[in-house]
């Protein structure tokens, strides 16, 4: 099965203890097409300006993303600049260009409206709403967020909320939107706004999903070395979409799974800058990082006598 995946195609400019790189691949729909390409057929829609050096998305084409929802626009392409000190859970925006993406109006192409999966990245929640009146009957739509629309647009993102099955967000975007410290709460405040499903982030503390029913807990990968973490969620959910893509099945048991795949992607996505190492992986390896987080949480309950 395919997904759809609407978002910013960018560039970004990124400095880190590591390194830095400039003009590289960068936006929520790269970052999760990469992602999301290991797994399943992806479709893209989103906007560059005549500058975007579109060669270099050759590589996701060659794994099975489709840019047929790719508009190209007079203009300049979305830029970002950030820097990552020693809180690499931390970004420092130093410059946003924002170019075409000023204007970006999905359009969702006659071919993808079908596709089961729906993903609705990082953009404006009067947008994403847009998109679901484009799409027939998806099986699951999840959507994104960040603290810009919910300082900006909190009353779309509730109504947003009211037409998603799912969610992801970090901690602090949690927290923000629903005025609730704990993350049980503020899980449960959510919930009683549409979506059956919570993902909340922790960055290198692992990720929390939460339904009506239960709640399931994915440790971090550990890594020895974190280059760049930028894109790393879109990459987490790149992983999740993908894998239920894939399967078909959106059970707890296969929700939970999905999980894991999504903090694998998200584990390889930090490794190198922008989507470089997503690039690299290919099934054999997401395999047996999956097989190496089952032994980080795997144990035998036995109560001493």
């Amino acid at each position: 099965m395919s997904v759809l995946v609407v978002g910013s195609v960018a560039l970004d400019s990124v400095e880190t203890p590591f390194g830095r790189v400039d003009d590289v691949l960068g936006g929520s729909a790269t970052f999760f097409s990469a992602s999301a390409s290991v797994l399943s057929r992806v479709l893209v829609v989103g906007v560059v300006g005549d500058d975007y050096p579109v060669e270099l998305l050759k590589p996701l084409e060659q794994r099975g993303v489709d840019f047929a929802g790719l508009e190209r626009a007079k203009g300049s392409s979305f830029r970002w600049r950030g820097r990552y000190r020693h809180d690499l859970n931390v970004a420092e925006t130093l410059e946003t260009q924002l170019g075409v993406f000023s204007n970006f109006r999905p359009k969702i192409p006659p071919q993808f409206r079908k596709a089961p999966f729906v993903f609705l990245g990082n953009i404006d929640p009067r947008l994403q709403l847009d998109v679901l009146t484009q799409v027939e009957k998806p099986t699951l739509v999840v959507c994104d967020t960040m603290n810009f629309w919910i300082e900006s647009r909190r009353p779309d993102i509730v109504k947003l909320l009211g037409h998603v099955d799912a969610i992801t967000l970090n901690d602090g975007e949690a927290r923000q939107l629903t005025d609730h410290n704990n993350l049980v709460k503020a899980a449960k405040w959510i919930m009683s706004k549409g979506p059956s499903l919570v993902i909340i982030k922790k960055g290198e503390h692992g990720a929390f999903m939460f339904t009506p029913r239960t709640v399931f807990f994915a440790p971090a990968f550990p890594l020895e070395e974190v280059f760049d973490p930028t894109g790393a969620g879109d990459a987490f959910a790149g992983g999740f979409m993908g894998y239920l893509a894939r399967s078909g099945d959106i059970s707890d048991a296969s929700l939970r799974r999905a999980v894991i795949y999504g903090s694998a992607m998200g584990s390889f996505a930090v490794e190198k800058f922008s989507i470089d190492r997503l690039l690299e992986v290919d099934a054999s390896q997401l395999a047996a990082r999956v097989a190496e987080f089952r032994g980080l949480v795997a144990f035998q309950d036995e109560m001493p006598a």
